[in-house]
Parts: C-alpha cells; structure tokens; sequence
C-alpha cells in the first residue's frame, strides 16, 4: 500500500497541475448505463444484479459513462470546458491473469466542452505527464480514426467492425481474408500503407486531403512544441463506434501480451444519456498494471522520528512528539517502557531516520536530544531546533 500510494499522489499531483479536479462517482449505476455505450454484449463482463427494487443494477466497469451521466445530471450549466480526474476501483468478470484482475483500479480524465487541436492535445499531454511521473518505461502511440473511416467509408457498419476487428489484432492474412469475403479486396494495399505509414505525409498520400487533415497536422504540431515523445500509429482500431477523431494509447514493459496500460480519445458520450451533445475527450490508465509493471521499488518517504523517554519524563515526550507532528513530521513512541537501548534498537529496526531522546537531564533543561540514526551523531538542542535539522534533512 506504501508503493500504491506514492504513486497514486503523484499522479494526483500532476492532474492538479493541469488544472483538473476530482469527480467522484457510485461504485454501482444502472446497467443501461454501459450498455448504451458499449452493447448488451458487455453484461457477460459485469458484475450485474438486481437490486431489492427491482432495478438491474451492475458494478462499474468503467468509469468514463458514469462521468459523463455525472456531468449530464449535475453539471450541464456549468462553465466549459469542465477538466475532470478520477481514481476509482472497478470490476469486471473476466478471467483474471498478469496485470488484469476483476476488482482493478483506473486513474483517468475526462475534458468536457472543449472541441479543438489543443484540447486533444493537452489530454495526451496530461496522459503522458501522468505515465511519466511514476517511473514506468512506456511507448505512446497516436493516431486518429478519421483516414480509417475514410478508407471504410464505403462499407456498412457490421462490415467495417470486421475490417476493425482484423486490424486491430495485426493480422494481414485475417484483413486479406475478411475483404476478400467482402468482395473488398481493393482495400488491403490502402489499409495495409496506412497502418504502417510513419509520418503525416505517408497518410495523406494513402488518403488524400481528408477535411480533418489539418486538425490532425496542428494536433500533432502542438504535441510536438511540448516535446512529448510517440510513434504515430493510424492503425488503431480500438472503438470505432465509440471514438471519433484522435485516439491514443501506451504499452509498458513487464506485462506480458496484457501489456496496454493506458487507453483513450475523443468521444461524444453526453446526448446518449439524455444531454445535449458535447465534444469530449478522456483516457483510462490501468494503475495495477503500472504498480506491476514497475516492479518492487523502495517509496520515498519524509523522516520518521522516534521519540524515546523513561516512564518520568513521558509527559514533556508527548509533548515533543505532539509537536512534531503538528509541524508534518512522523513522530512515534515507545509503549512498552523498554529501556534507552532496547527502544535505540527498535527505532533502528523500524527504519527511523532520528530519535529525539528525553532523559531526566533534557527535561529539566526543557530541551531535547536528537541523533541521527544514520550517523549516530546526536546533540542536545531545543526542539525547534531539531525541527529545523530534521526538515533539513529532506531537502
């Protein structure tokens, strides 16, 4: 838990530095809810029931319709654009294995109301910046629906969800097979060029001048001005239904094939649950999968202080250690009336960085003893003194 939540306020931090504040939502909605967004299909992987009313009720899968019925019920007035996080458990009923488990944690953020380059790209900029400050080693793709559903735009809709689905498994023999039997087999060479082309030129060469061409160039552009490293990747195939212009996600090492801890894109969710239509634009990151992807690591943490005492000079102890702690420091203390050694020993074990020791002579004094366990030096001083020595210590 001390690895969880040094990360976890880590990110919190960095999603306050963009300006976003906290949503929180219930553990369980209605089952309508995902269903509208996702398809029935979907209630195999929930945890579905009904409740004492009645009512079908589910524990969220996801967190980002339930957001979005937050905003429509509560905050459709409110001052666009509306810059939202959250960090939220969620369950799902699938087989669990290596970074996927049926009770999981997402951290994600969804921008409401804004419909331009430079919101998609200050949501994957937050993305990154979110990725980047927990220390995982990740790839971030990029890429935008508008050439795939270019070249689709042919096809009807249950025929471009198989062209989709074969694409986004990366298989060409698969995509050969599904056009063939969809006698369009004229589309492979074009689909095959875009999901492997590597700059915005090779794109448009395969689709021509598109009208999003230059939201997707200036998008680009801007990611580029703030030095945020991706491979463009035109071949994500994640939602065509679902999401409908830029679309994004990262890989992480240590993962096995579950190795996509991050998702996410441009979407219009809001009149699907009775609000007017709002351009949006969000991500879900897998925390588990970053807490496993990183491995074990050692969390940094502020200095511990044990404050050691005889059973006499107890009184004036809390007192030091009451106002340690209203200063932001740990402070812990003896409860077993041990002697100066024994409980020397047990702060040393524990992994305190100081003791503030009070005999009988620094309570006299009113003054205290602080040594440092990592050196063993100690000196007796006031203890805003040793408050000053201690906080020093962390910068």
């Amino acid at each position: 838990m001390a690895q969880r939540r040094f990360i976890e306020q880590k990110m919190r931090s960095v999603a306050a530095g963009f300006g976003y504040g906290e949503v929180v939502t219930p553990m369980f909605e209605e089952q309508e809810l995902f269903t509208i967004k996702s398809g029935e299909g979907i209630i195999n992987e929930m945890y579905a029931f009904e409740d004492k009313g009645g009512r079908k009720i589910t524990l969220r899968p996801e967190i980002t319709a339930a957001v979005l019925r937050a905003y429509v019920n509560e905050a459709q007035m409110a001052p666009k654009p509306l810059r939202w996080f959250y960090f939220a458990e969620c369950f799902r009923y699938e087989r669990p294995q290596k970074g996927r488990y049926r009770q999981f944690w997402q951290f994600g953020s969804e921008l409401i109301g804004a419909d331009s380059a430079a919101a998609d790209a200050e949501v994957i900029a937050l993305s990154y910046a979110l990725l980047q400050c927990t220390g995982v080693r990740f790839v971030m793709k990029i890429g935008h629906l508008a050439p795939m559903k270019h070249l689709l735009s042919g096809l009807d809709a249950p025929s471009q969800k198989q062209v989709m689905a074969a694409l986004d498994k990366r298989d060409m023999e698969l995509l050969a097979n599904v056009l063939a039997a969809l006698d369009r087999s004229d589309l492979f060479e074009s689909l095959k060029l875009l999901t492997t082309a590597k700059t915005l030129s090779e794109v448009f060469a395969v689709t021509g001048d598109i009208p999003e061409k230059a939201r997707i160039e200036e998008t680009f552009r801007y990611l580029e001005a703030q030095n945020i490293p991706f491979e463009q990747n035109f071949g994500i195939a994640r939602g065509l239904d679902y999401y409908t212009g830029m679309v994004f996600e990262a890989f992480a090492d240590n993962l096995g094939a579950e190795n996509q801890i991050l998702g996410g894109g441009v979407y219009r969710l809001a009149h699907l649950f009775g609000g007017k239509d709002v351009p949006s634009c969000g991500f879900g990151i897998g925390f588990d999968r970053v807490l496993v992807s990183l491995g074990d690591f050692v969390p940094e943490k502020k200095p511990v202080v044990a404050v050691i005492c005889t059973p006499e000079t107890r009184i004036p102890a809390y007192k030091a250690a009451e106002y340690l702690r209203s200063a932001g420091i740990t402070a812990v203390m003896d409860l077993l009336d041990r002697g100066f050694g024994a409980q020397l020993s047990s702060a040393l074990k524990s992994g305190a960085s100081f003791a503030v020791v009070i005999g009988e002579k620094e309570a006299a004094a009113k003054t205290i003893t602080l040594k440092d366990l990592t050196t063993a030096v100690q000196t007796e001083m006031s203890i805003d003194n040793a408050i000053e020595v201690i906080h020093g210590s962390c910068r």
